[in-house]
């Protein structure tokens, strides 16, 4: 698992001006607190707070919902911040820098770690942000979308930014917080042994035809098995399928007769482990 750079100050806070609905700000909780964020700030919501529509969608991230804190206007929201950025999908006439979220994101950790004070400004389900608002933030950072339909809802917009802070923070941006597992390729004496067993089955059924083609055939054939660089276990599937497709056929299914070729085969495989196996025991 690698690294995550958490900081006691726990990220930047996410700042909602004017949000209309409660689902919605349930949902930014929710979003908040996936990528460790906790810190969020309410500026005059429509329908009042506390909110259980907030509580309801936020689908137990109750720690955010519980510590957020409600001011009249923005400037309040970011009155003891020592950095914030305004999100806005729209153009604006002003001097102030534009970011992407990568940046963004690492531009807030770099802060944070310096001990500075943070903060995400998010504008109105409906429009966004007004100028003066934006005016309040150092700089402004907005997402690569479709020029024809960029038009993110508040929780998506939090969502991205919440993802962009948690990924800065990691050993290596490009790392996930748990890995799958380590698939080590098996010894070469594997893959022959599965390839010998091939040849055999597929000479049996007249597949190398015509005769002079076989060497090309089988060399083909290995080309195609030794590019997936397949585990021992794997491999040992593979030659369970193989010795079925053998020993078992439309004509002689398993369970309906015992094939004789497969019958003889356990023979020898008991005979080898000291033992002779019970008919029908033995699986391919």
């Amino acid at each position: 698992m690698p690294d995550i750079d958490t900081t006691p100050a726990g990220g930047p806070a996410i700042i909602l001006v004017e949000p209309q609905l409660g689902e919605n700000i349930g949902m930014v909780a929710r979003a908040m607190a996936n990528f460790g964020l906790s810190e969020l700030r309410l500026v005059n919501p429509r329908d009042g707070w506390p909110n259980e529509a907030a509580r309801a969608t936020a689908s137990r991230a109750d720690h955010v919902i519980d510590a957020a804190t409600v001011y009249a206007t923005a400037a309040e929201a970011v009155a003891d911040l020592n950095f914030s950025l305004a999100t806005t999908a729209r153009q604006r006439d002003n001097f102030k820098p534009v970011r992407g979220p990568v940046p963004a994101g690492r531009e807030l950790r770099t802060r944070v770690r310096a001990g500075q004070k943070t903060g995400i400004l998010f504008g109105r389900e409906r429009f966004g942000l007004y100028n003066d608002e934006v005016a309040l933030a150092d700089e402004i950072v907005t997402f690569p979308v479709d020029p024809s339909f960029a038009s993110l809802n508040i929780a998506q917009a939090v969502l991205l930014m919440s993802y962009e802070w948690m990924k800065s923070g990691l050993e290596s941006e490009e790392q996930t917080v748990f890995s799958g597992p380590e698939f080590v390729p098996a010894e070469k004496h594997h893959l022959q042994g599965l390839l010998n067993h091939l040849e055999e089955a597929l000479e049996a059924r007249g597949y190398f035809r015509p005769k002079p083609k076989k060497p090309k055939m089988l060399d083909n054939l290995a080309a195609v098995l030794t590019r997936p660089a397949f585990t021992e276990a794997e491999i040992k599937v593979l030659r369970g399928v193989v010795a079925s497709l053998d020993y078992f056929s439309p004509k002689e299914p398993r369970g309906a007769t015992y094939p004789e070729r497969k019958a003889r085969a356990d023979r020898e495989n008991g005979s080898a482990r000291g033992k002779a196996p019970a008919e029908g025991e033995g699986e391919a």
